[in-house]
């Protein structure tokens, strides 16, 4: 059994005992152990495990209350175990998605007595396979009042400045059908493949739209990320389908975006196989003008989709405020600057009074 973790330790030691805990999707039952074994030993917090996620609040009676939330999983461990420490910069799988917030957030858990608001602390489990397995949809069914709140912080990798709402996004299956033939009397059938010539020429003459929300720049994009089709190697192909995934900003509902997509490839038969929404910034918000006037940096866009629009969709402002770079995450060179994981503390113990 591994050494209980010390919540009051320096927040880049917490974080590399976290990451010494391989957790990949799936398998979290031992650091979801060692969170909550910490949590009820070293603070004074009302505690709830739910299957691999733990859940821990304040209950002072504030005006407010403040979500911050974290997954314990991580993507298959890549030759990064265990976590080394190199001028200044924390190595290992895990570190910056998203081991290095979640640790701020148990030193805070554990080293925020009296917080100006009342704190509720998720730390759940599958975060980095379907959304169909995330703990913080099971926590949303089945716990839905852990959820409730005035703000959500999700401590994600935001290279420790303010990412605020995300965007959306839907991938759809764009299917051309045509007839089969011979391929030496091609001319009696239809090819499906050459069909999609005509989508790919939209894709590459279509403009993305820049939206600015609260100050915050959203940049959409369209790409096409897979294509399929054909039948032998003698064979005109009767079908062929191109995968193709957008990103829109938050201020289109989901139903917006797919009616887009359909009017965009019109004349071809198109499937949605996945569809979120996204979360508007949100910073209009007493509490987040808080959050921002403790960060003293300016709020950007959140190019990409993260659990804060399954808080937005609760009816709460929703942002990523996480040290480390989200373009390391899942990569073997994984790692976080040690000072990030400090300053990301420091802009929530401002916040926190």
């Amino acid at each position: 059994m591994a050494d209980p973790l010390d919540l009051a330790a320096d927040p880049v030691e917490l974080t590399a005992a976290l990451v010494d805990i391989p957790s990949v999707s799936r398998d979290e039952a031992r650091i979801a152990d060692a969170v909550e074994r910490a949590l009820r030993e070293q603070t004074p917090l009302e505690v709830v495990r739910h299957g691999d996620a733990v859940l821990a609040r304040t209950n002072l009676g504030r005006p407010n209350r403040v979500v911050l939330a974290g997954h314990l999983d991580t993507v298959p461990v890549n030759d990064n175990l265990p976590a080394r420490l190199v001028d200044g910069v924390l190595h290992g799988c895990g570190t910056v998605d998203m081991k290095g917030g979640d640790a701020v957030m148990l030193h805070l858990a554990a080293t925020t007595p009296a917080p100006r608001h009342d704190l509720t602390f998720v730390f759940y489990d599958c975060e980095e396979i379907e959304a169909v397995h995330n703990g913080l949809g099971r926590v949303e069914r089945e716990l839905p009042e852990w959820l409730r709140g005035d703000l959500a912080i999700v401590c994600e990798p935001s290279n420790a400045v303010i990412e605020a709402g995300c965007q959306g996004t839907v991938r759809v299956e764009v299917r051309a059908t045509g007839a089969r033939a011979h391929t030496a009397r091609g001319w009696m059938g239809v090819n499906a493949i050459h069909a999609l010539g005509e989508v790919l020429r939209r894709l590459e003459a279509y403009e993305p739209r820049h939206v600015e929300i609260d100050g915050c720049h959203y940049r959409e994009g369209l790409q096409a990320v897979g294509v399929s089709g054909g039948v032998a190697g003698n064979v005109v192909p009767d079908e062929a389908v191109l995968t193709v995934n957008h990103r829109f900003a938050p201020d289109r509902s989901p139903e917006q975006a797919e009616r887009h997509l359909r009017e965009l490839f019109r004349g071809y038969d198109v499937t949605v196989t996945d569809l979120s929404p996204g979360a508007l910034p949100g910073l209009a918000h007493p509490v987040t003008r808080e959050l921002v006037a403790a960060s003293g940096g300016t709020p950007v866009a959140k190019l990409g989709w993260t659990d804060v629009a399954r808080f937005a969709a609760l009816g709460m402002p929703a942002v990523n405020l996480g040290p480390g770079d989200p373009s390391l995450a899942h990569t073997k060179q994984e790692n976080v600057p040690v000072n990030q994981v400090r300053q990301c503390l420091e802009v929530l113990r401002r916040f926190l009074g």
